[in-house]
Parts: structure tokens; C-alpha cells; sequence
């Protein structure tokens, strides 16, 4: 086993996608069982995300989910990858994982991001507007505000005041400096564009400014990782995926997965075959050995903390045999 990926904490962020012919409760009850899994195996953590007016994704109340989540695990930490802040009020979110701690204590974590939907028509549904994202560093700072009994409203945030759930930053684009800034623990991804991503650790590290939450920087890099016993059964678990992404990019709309064999049969316009292989190239897929040595090239570029895992595919079962293969890797 290498050295670097001995020290290093593996997680995983499960994003509940739908798949063709499949409901968008077999998606949720997926990520339940899923979470098991992943903590028989040993992953540090388990998060879920917040996307809303997807037909790809089913998860759009991450709180709750991540309750369902909680409840069907006993020692695995579960969080958030993330909660939009700028769709919601900071005092209703700190309620929300107040709740989530006071249930589950020691276990949860508040991973926050800045998006504010994909399209128009979800802002517009949100009520919101793509200059609300601007206000995120204020909106994390009164959150963060609520657990510690700070807010100048005289209002107390019940169950959260005093109580302490470890807050993560989804960090793209600016999102580093300003984990930075507030002295958070930052996610930061993908795994495909390696020196963007070192160039955004760098900077939140040069920046980081210690606080009651956080002594030192804590860095989370995100991505997705393949592992199957051939390279070409990994690359496959790459194909779903690529082709949604594909899809949306050309149609405007993020389609449910379609199955790998589905894909690999489909006749595709230039512009979208474009798309396609773009999507499958630059991701971590291959062997044990393969994933392994990338592994350890990556986290000696970017010395991160954490490993968060976001693999998507249609096919669950080749899905945990990879993260199977994975904690093999990084947990033997």
C-alpha cells in the first residue's frame, strides 16, 4: 500500500441519480443502502447532495436524507456535499442541523455550497436570482453565526445554539478563498482538471485564516474513481454518466442514466460524441493497481486530507464492487 494514501481519510458523496426505468425513490432507497456499504467497508464519511428541478437527480431535500441516512448507520459520519446556502435562510439550515445533531450526535457534518440552480426556471421557482451566490460569504458567516449565539436579531437558532457540526465549503471558483477567509475545511473538485484544482488548494492554503471552527486547513479533494478487475470493465462505469453529461450539455435538460450497453449502441451527432468522450477522459478508472498509483500521484500534488469519492453509474452493483475494490485499496 502507498504511504500517502495510508494517511489519507476516503469518503464518499452518493448523488441519488435516477436510472432509466427506475423511480425516484429506488434512487433514494439506493443511497440508504449504499450508505451501508460504504461503512462496512470503512469509508470515513457519507454525503448527499441538493439539486433541485433534475430529472437525473432525486435528491433534493439533503437534510432529510441525510436523517434517513443517519438512521440506517450507526458510526459513519453523514453530512451534506452540500446544503445551497443561497437557497435557503442561514436560521432555517442551522435549525435543520441542529435537529440532524441532536438526533445523531458526533456524527454530522454541514458541507455548504454557493450554486443557485441550473437553470432559469428553478431560480425563478427558488425565488432566487444567479446574484444571490455573490452573498454566500455572508450568509455562511450569519449560519455560522446561529450555533454560536452571535446573532444580533435576539433570536436563539433551537436545537443549534451551542452546538458544534463541523461546516465544510464547496469550494469552485472563489469558493476557496472565501473557505479561506472564514477559516473553514474546504471541498474542492474535479479529479479531472488537476491543475485547477492544485492552484485552488494553493491559494486557500497561502489564505487560510485559522477560527473557532477550523486551527489549520483541512483539504477534501472530489471526484470520481472507477476500480474493476480490467480497465475497459472500469472505463464502462465511467459511460452512463458521460452520456448524461453529454445529453444535458446539447438538450438542456440532465436525463436519468441509461444503461452502459444502451450508450455504447447509440449513434451520436459529432457535437455530442465530442461531449461524450470528453466526459470519460481524465477521471480516475482502471485496476486496483492503476487507481492505486494514481491515488498516490494525486495526493502527493495536492497533500490533500481527505479523498471524496462522487462515482455515478447504472449499474449498482458494478458500483459497489468498485468501492469494494477502492476501500481494498485504501483500507485493506
Amino acid at each position: 500500500m502507498n504511504a500517502l494514501t495510508a494517511r489519507t481519510r476516503f469518503s464518499v458523496l452518493d448523488r441519488s441519480r435516477t436510472r432509466e426505468g427506475h423511480s425516484p425513490g429506488a434512487a433514494l432507497r439506493d443511497t440508504v443502502a449504499l450508505a451501508r456499504e460504504v461503512e462496512t467497508l470503512g469509508y470515513h464519511r457519507f454525503w448527499v447532495s441538493e439539486h433541485h428541478g433534475v430529472p437525473g437527480v432525486a435528491g433534493s431535500a439533503p437534510t432529510v436524507l441525510a436523517a434517513a441516512v443517519a438512521a440506517a448507520t450507526r458510526t459513519l459520519r453523514v453530512g451534506t456535499g452540500g446544503v445551497m446556502l443561497p437557497n435557503h435562510r442561514p436560521l432555517v439550515v442551522a435549525e435543520q442541523f441542529g435537529v440532524l445533531e441532536s438526533l445523531f450526535p458526533g456524527r454530522i457534518d454541514m458541507g455548504l455550497g454557493r450554486s443557485v440552480g441550473f437553470t432559469d426556471g428553478v431560480r425563478r421557482a427558488l425565488g432566487r436570482g444567479k446574484d444571490d451566490a455573490d452573498d454566500f460569504a455572508a450568509q455562511l458567516a450569519e449560519l455560522l453565526g446561529w450555533f454560536e449565539g452571535t446573532s444580533p436579531t435576539g433570536v436563539r437558532a433551537r436545537p443549534a445554539e451551542g452546538l458544534r457540526v463541523p461546516p465544510f465549503v464547496l469550494a469552485m471558483g472563489e469558493g476557496a478563498e472565501i473557505a479561506a477567509r472564514a477559516g473553514l475545511p474546504m471541498v474542492i473538485g474535479d479529479l479531472r482538471d488537476r491543475d485547477r484544482m492544485r492552484r485552488g488548494v494553493d491559494r486557500y492554503r497561502d489564505r487560510f485564516r485559522p477560527s473557532a471552527w477550523a486551527a489549520e486547513p483541512y483539504v477534501v479533494i472530489s471526484g470520481t474513481v472507477a476500480v474493476a478487475a480490467t480497465p475497459e470493465a472500469a472505463r464502462r462505469l465511467l459511460v452512463p454518466e458521460a452520456w448524461s453529461m453529454a445529453y444535458s450539455r446539447t438538450h438542456g435538460s440532465f436525463p436519468p442514466l441509461p444503461p452502459a450497453e444502451a450508450v455504447e449502441g447509440r449513434t451520436m451527432t459529432a457535437k455530442e460524441r465530442g461531449l461524450y468522450e470528453s466526459g470519460l477522459a481524465g477521471h480516475l478508472a482502471g485496476t486496483a493497481e492503476q487507481v492505486a498509483d494514481e491515488l498516490e500521484s494525486v495526493l502527493k500534488e495536492t497533500a490533500a486530507d481527505e479523498v471524496l469519492v462522487t462515482t455515478s453509474t447504472y449499474d449498482r452493483t458494478a458500483l459497489l464492487d468498485s468501492y469494494r475494490r477502492l476501500a481494498a485499496v485504501v483500507n485493506p
